[in-house]
């Protein structure tokens, strides 16, 4: 098994009135997260392997603090988890371990309150986890259901770049090299999310780079 990102419109005065009546509180959660999307968008595509971890490590410790602070907000879960999920992979070895774990409670938290999990993205970032820590007894990874992850993400998003990619990788690594073909080339001709452009693209070239290699 492998070791492997708003803006409010206001369209009337009694639109803008209700607004006013929000909490503060939620508004500040929302410009927060859009803070951590980016940011976690520049870490992973732009910054030196050297300087990720650090980052990431930033970057989790705030966004559990805002997931702590909103508990029922399944896309908030989602970032926690995609963050981990990165600054696990960024750190690796046994360390990395109960981040993994961290991650894969607040992705499930998600699910339970979201079932379509963001429009796949929990069960794709399940599937990864699931995929890249070791099995029992050491840790929670499972082939079988980093596979239901990925098929569950791929019925949910099936043009989805990085569904399709991770999935393909999934596979190939399982030997089934047809259908890492298949999810490979899916990737190649997929749909960028939006605020997820460079993290898309990037995943786009490797899904390239897969290809070239079958």
């Amino acid at each position: 098994m492998r070791t492997r990102p708003f803006s409010r419109l206001i369209m009337t005065a009694a639109l803008g009135s209700t607004l006013m009546l929000l909490p503060l509180t939620a508004l500040a959660y929302e410009n927060e997260l859009f803070s951590l999307k980016n940011r976690w968008e520049h870490t992973v595509s732009d910054l030196p392997a050297n300087q990720r971890e650090g980052t990431l490590d930033v970057l989790s410790d705030e966004v559990t603090t805002l997931a702590s602070e909103n508990p029922d907000q399944p896309e908030l879960l989602i970032w926690q988890g995609i963050i981990l999920a990165s600054y696990a992979r960024e750190r690796g070895g046994f360390g990395a371990l109960g981040i993994a774990g961290d991650a894969r409670d607040a992705l499930e938290q998600a699910i339970a309150l979201d079932p379509q999990g963001g429009n796949g993205s929990a069960y794709v970032t399940l599937g990864a986890l699931y995929d890249n820590v070791p099995g029992r007894p050491i840790s929670f990874g499972s082939s079988e259901k980093a596979q239901q992850m990925f098929q569950r993400a791929v019925e949910i998003r099936p043009e989805g770049i990085d569904v399709n990619y991770y999935y393909a990788a999934f596979l190939l690594d399982e030997g089934d090299t047809a259908a890492a073909r298949e999810h490979a080339e899916r990737a190649v001709n997929g749909t960028p999310r939006a605020q997820r452009e460079l993290s898309d693209e990037a995943l786009r070239r490797d899904a390239q780079a897969m290809l070239n290699r079958l």
